[in-house]
């Protein structure tokens, strides 16, 4: 089978790696992955470590989706959906060409039109990485044990042995669960569990003030705003792309904040005991799940 990544950054190359690390040589004896980018140095970079085994420029994407079996689009999501768009005709038969992007509504609300006839499109979002860009900081290890997320077409699947034939590459790559919702839920959720988490940290440091206040630090603060080494052009495009739901979800955040506020303005120390052990409480049945 040939695997193509189109984008190597930080998520385009972990993909390249895990594939190389954990199922070429594995699963797929005779695998090879082909990789599009328009920089030279990480092509360069992959193809000389031995993660990839043949790279094109974008002026060669036609010949290289040509010959692909699984095609990982590594894009930006507005660049995502122009290229699907750009290149539905340019497909192999048979393909299966799935996403990276962290908002899917758009992606889905256009299925019809950039779904090519001969091939599988399925949206898909793996819940890893890191917060560095581009190949050098990718890391096959990113997704060991993380989730993978995919979006079912209201209609359902077209072909459900091309969405398994996905699903164990999916788990050949390391990810442990993989959940299977609409768009619109998924951007529900993200927008709580990845995109506000973006916003607090940059909120955190925002409101520091003091440029040294890490020499205070014990952990927490580290942990906590470790994702607001952000990049600011993909991730300005995920909060507006989806700020309906984001909004909702800072919205929300601020009124727990407030009351948090309230409690300890008026020294309310049986009700910010209760509060704190009611989050303690659902903090761990969160990670029994």
């Amino acid at each position: 089978m040939i695997y193509a990544i189109v984008g190597l950054g930080i998520m385009g190359g972990s993909i390249a790696k895990a594939i190389r690390s954990n199922i070429i040589g594995h699963d797929d004896k005779d695998g090879k992955i082909f990789a599009l980018d328009k920089n030279n140095e990480s092509l360069f970079a992959a193809l000389t470590s031995g993660i990839i085994d043949r790279a094109f420029t974008p002026s060669e994407t036609k010949e290289m989706l040509s010959q692909a079996d699984m095609i990982f689009v590594c894009l930006y999501p507005t660049a995502t959906l122009e290229f699907f768009r750009e290149h539905k005709a340019d497909f192999k038969d048979g393909a299966i060409i799935t996403d990276i992007s962290g908002v899917k509504h758009e992606l889905a609300a256009a299925f019809e039109e950039i779904k090519p006839e001969n091939a599988h499109l399925i949206l898909g979002h793996p819940m890893a990485g890191g917060e560095k860009e581009g190949f050098a900081a990718s890391k096959g290890e990113y997704f060991l044990n993380h989730n993978y997320i995919l979006i079912k077409p209201k209609d359902g699947y077209e072909d459900e042995v091309a969405v398994e034939k996905f699903r164990k590459i999916i788990r050949g790559m390391g990810f442990t669960r993989i959940t299977e919702v609409d768009a619109d839920t998924h951007d529900n959720k993200i927008g709580f569990t990845s995109q506000l988490c973006h916003v607090v940290a940059s909120a955190m440091v925002e409101s520091a003030g003091d440029p040294e206040i890490t020499s205070f630090g014990g952990g927490s603060f580290e942990d906590l705003t470790r994702i607001a080494m952000i990049n600011a052009p993909l991730w300005t495009e995920l909060f507006l792309a989806n700020r309906e739901k984001l909004v909702a979800h800072i919205e929300n955040f601020e009124s727990q904040l407030d009351n948090l506020k309230k409690l300890i303005e008026t020294q309310d120390a049986n009700g910010l005991q209760s509060l704190l052990s009611d989050v303690r409480e659902k903090r761990i049945a969160m990670q029994k799940n």
